[in-house]
């Protein structure tokens, strides 16, 4: 196992740190100061406001059993996104919210993460997004404070974090099961010809031209190359647009998100699937309000549809509970 490390600022350091310990797969944290325009400041210098550096975590995980993305999630459940230089009694610029990250592979990830985080709240958000220029780790006394002093300040709500693995459970579980990308040799043979263009190449089929758009059955529909869980047929409805519609995924994290501006003066919001990065579809916010408000117009030959009664046989028996009030 390679554990992979992302910085992560969200006010007060003490209780940043506290909450992510609490997750899944976090191996190991470490509090100190990002972005410092002198080096190794001290705790003091940092309060003054006068160094740039933001107190941060720098958090260490393990991505098989908690990935960049749901690990992001359960960072801005601590955070209040539209507080500019403020997390809690703590004001100042060395408590501004931001992601840093030394990953490039990285980047587009946190962009996903934070677009959907805007799109669900309808309003841009103050989250300082940059490579991390440096860190410097605070004196020792910052360190594991609260696991030492248990009374100390913190302004995160450190119940959260096992609400939010609660909240979680499929997102966890479908991490578990590993599903990756074949490789490109892999693929060109496995896929048909519409499924390679479409997941492979992001183009787009034809509307009422595939038969999952009028498929209602139960079961779920997973990724064409990959075989992880996408959606759920208890999302799916009939939007009248041709292609197989649904008003949620079947797991937050399942999906990635990125502005798609090939269309010129018409921006949209383009769908992949996390693990295998194909090409779905786009989201709109136009689906029934009761459900949501969201629609994921998804191309069909970019899905698998396993039924129901072969989710068992299949692989996906971890995914029946969804379905217990058959």
């Amino acid at each position: 196992m390679d554990a992979e490390a992302i910085y992560l600022a969200g006010g007060c350091f003490w209780g940043t740190e506290a909450f992510m310990q609490q997750l899944p797969g976090v191996i190991d944290t470490e509090v100190g100061f990002a972005n410092s325009r002198i080096p190794n400041p001290t705790y003091e210098q940092v309060c003054t406001g006068q160094t740039h550096a933001v107190e941060t975590v720098c958090v260490k995980y393990d991505p098989t059993v908690i990935s960049l993305r749901l690990l992001l999630e359960a960072y801005f459940t601590t955070i209040d996104p539209f507080s500019l230089n403020r997390q809690g009694n703590d004001c100042g610029t060395q408590y501004r919210s931001g992601i840093y990250w030394t990953n490039i592979a990285d980047e587009p990830i946190i962009a996903s993460a934070v677009l959907a985080l805007e799109r669900t709240l309808q309003h841009r958000v103050l989250v300082e997004v940059l490579p991390l220029e440096n860190f410097y780790s605070a004196e020792d006394y910052h360190q594991d404070y609260l696991a030492n002093n248990p009374n100390g300040y913190c302004h995160v709500d450190l119940s959260g974090a096992q609400t939010f693995v609660d909240e979680h459970k499929t997102d966890f579980e479908i991490l578990e099961h590993g599903y990756t990308k074949p490789d490109w040799e892999t693929l060109k043979h496995a896929l048909d010809e519409d499924a390679f263009a479409i997941t492979q190449c992001a183009l787009t089929e034809r509307p009422f031209s595939h038969p999952y758009d009028e498929l209602f059955d139960e079961g779920i529909y997973v990724d064409i190359v990959s075989g992880e869980p996408l959606f759920s047929s208890r999302d799916k409805y009939d939007a009248g647009c041709g292609w197989p519609s649904f008003s949620q995924p079947i797991a937050p994290s399942a999906i990635d998100e990125a502005m798609d501006t090939s269309i010129l003066g018409m921006p949209r919001v383009e769908v992949r699937s996390a693990a295998g990065q194909s090409h779905l579809g786009h989201v709109f916010d136009d689906g029934p309000e009761a459900r949501g408000g969201q629609r994921y117009c998804i191309n069909g030959s970019a899905l698998r549809f396993v039924p129901l009664d072969d989710m068992e046989r299949q692989g996906y028996g971890y995914l029946l509970d969804r379905f217990a009030d058959r």
